[in-house]
């Protein structure tokens, strides 16, 4: 079973300090795999992993034992893997705090299910938001835009620290771009996590500046610079960088 919600981390009592942790011991649990003082999301949902501490030698020997050897994994903030872990990634981020964005419902916007899943991963596969699995629909709202029945915008909610909600996978059809259509579903999602009591944020790749003006000219705040990371567990597995995500 996962540890108790009020398991301490050393990177801070702020949940978005150590947000994947916080999420899977939290409001994620359901989708929580647990080793001690490490977690990770089933990979059918998120790819992400965590630690209670990234400076304890236990929660690492942890995330090891819980991925298996010579497996890839990825985690966020400033970890500093110990010897024998194989850096494969490295992607410079930025977290974004949405306590000031306008959030508005959008007549437009549909809600997303398991049944729409073939028609996001598409749309996922056409433009990189990040990472997207076919479970990943199940973590919180997702909202869509349709254009004579076919998905062209969509975005929606990924990890949920308490208290807190990442909205996610904000991608275009590249057909659609230009329309303002992104902003109106970030705005909707963010609507949805206000109606539920939460605050909005959100995280990109430090090199996607187009994204990161739009999300600013809403109102999100620089809050953190993680870094995203994709490393190789120690033991057995294949040398080869993974087909990471150019975008968080």
């Amino acid at each position: 079973m996962p540890p108790d919600s009020g398991t301490p981390t050393a990177t801070g009592a702020h949940p978005l300090d150590n947000p994947v942790w916080a999420a899977l011991t939290g409001t994620h649990r359901d989708f929580a795999e647990v080793a001690g003082r490490a977690a990770r999301y089933r990979p059918d949902a998120n790819p992400f992993a965590a630690l209670a501490d990234p400076a304890d030698p236990r929660a690492w020997a942890d995330l090891a034992s819980l991925v298996g050897p010579g497996q890839e994994v990825w985690l966020t903030g400033l970890p500093v893997p110990p010897d024998g872990w194989r850096t494969l990634r490295s992607i410079p981020g930025v977290q974004l705090d949405g306590g000031g964005v306008r959030a508005e419902a959008d007549a437009e916007a549909v809600r997303l299910g398991p049944a729409d899943v073939p028609e996001m991963l598409e749309l996922v596969r056409l433009t990189e938001p990040g990472p997207f699995a076919a479970r990943t629909v199940e973590l919180g709202t997702y909202l869509g835009i349709r254009r004579e029945g076919r998905l062209v915008a969509m975005a929606g909610e990924r990890m949920r620290p308490p208290g807190w909600s990442e909205i996610s996978a904000v991608c275009t059809h590249p057909g659609h771009r230009g329309e303002g259509l992104a902003g109106r579903l970030v705005r909707a999602v963010a609507a949805a996590v206000r109606e539920r009591g939460d605050v909005p944020f959100l995280h990109a790749a430090a090199a996607n500046t187009g994204a990161i003006r739009l999300y600013r000219s809403m109102g999100f705040t620089l809050r953190r610079e993680p870094v995203f990371i994709g490393l190789r567990t120690p033991g057995a597995g294949p040398d080869a960088a993974p087909d990471a995500e150019k975008k968080a």
